[in-house]
């Protein structure tokens, strides 16, 4: 409803909704930036600050609306500047939210040479009867995963000290693809295929695999007397998670709580309903697996992941 460049953004909410419920959620990129500053990539940040909100808001059955950010720098370099905020507005459109304000802080001493700093805000709505909370989940349902575009913005702390303590040079190839290239790959938006899911079929819960990985995040959405179990085996790690495992030696365990090793969103949804969503999934772009199922259970709700069959 307003320009940008005011004290505060406006923004009507559409009539379309008979009960609407705002959802906000907040996040920014993480030491991820260092990679972008480290090898001049600023392109695909602001991707990655929109996506970690935006999916955020999305899980809880919400319509992305808007969204603000904030980039906090030492020295204001235009054109970095330029590249990050159009990664920003490219993201706003793949989340189908307006980009309706934000802030630029230059801060000299604050920040390191030209570094800087992003926090994104993004607000949504959902009608008050079709909030997902978890609480339809029940014994039975299937586990539909959705592949993820690398290890999207967590994670980073710890690659970057597997890249740094081994002196790893970063532009070498893995496989097909530069490894700096996969590292640096955006967040993946699942925010128009999910509408699209939750617009078709009755979906129980949708859980954002961000830090804390398939166990720490699936168990956020899950009734007590739940249980997930996950066949680990039903999907192929993408490489760039193969190499981190074998480079930095890490336990299989702390593989799946730290990364989201190649399922980024997952879909709990009724038996019933399984050949539809995938189908649709497909239509929208997506790569969806079959990764499990729910078990009642007498406790707390609880993930389990069977990997005898780790496929890297």
């Amino acid at each position: 409803m307003s320009g940008l460049g005011g004290f505060g953004a406006l923004f009507e909410i559409p009539t379309s909704y008979r009960q609407p419920v705002l959802v906000a959620a907040t996040d920014g990129v993480g030491t991820k930036l260092k990679l972008a500053f480290r090898h001049q990539r600023h392109d695909t940040v602001g991707i990655d600050l929109v996506a970690m909100s935006a999916n955020d808001v999305v899980v809880q059955g919400a319509e992305p609306l808007f969204f603000l950010d904030y980039f906090a720098t030492g020295r204001l370099v235009p054109e970095t500047a330029h590249k990050v905020i159009a990664g920003i507005a490219e993201g706003c459109r793949k989340a189908g939210a307006a980009l309706i304000g934000g802030e630029t802080a230059e801060m000299p001493g604050m920040y390191a040479n030209e570094e800087y700093d992003l926090a994104g805000f993004c607000v949504g709505a959902v009608e008050r009867d079709r909030i997902l909370d978890g609480r339809a989940v029940i014994a039975g349902d299937a586990l539909i995963g959705l592949s993820s575009s690398g290890p999207h913005s967590n994670g980073y702390s710890l690659i970057r000290k597997i890249i740094d303590d081994g002196h790893i040079d970063v532009s070498r190839q893995l496989g097909p693809d530069c490894l700096v290239d996969l590292l640096l790959a955006p967040t993946r938006i699942y925010v128009k295929p999910l509408l699209a899911l939750l617009r078709r079929i009755d979906v129980h819960a949708l859980a954002h695999i961000t830090g804390g990985g398939v166990p720490g995040n699936l168990r956020r959405v899950l009734p007590a007397g739940c249980r997930a179990v996950i066949d680990a085996g039903s999907w192929s790690w993408p490489p760039i998670f193969a190499w981190l495992q074998q480079t930095a030696h890490i336990e299989t365990d702390e593989m799946y709580r730290t990364f989201n090793c190649g399922v980024g969103m997952i879909a709990v949804i009724g038996e019933a309903d399984v050949d539809v969503a995938m189908e649709l999934l497909r239509s929208q772009g997506e790569t969806p697996t079959r990764i499990g199922h729910v078990e009642a259970t007498g406790g707390e709700p609880e993930v389990i992941v069977h990997h005898l069959e780790v496929r890297p």
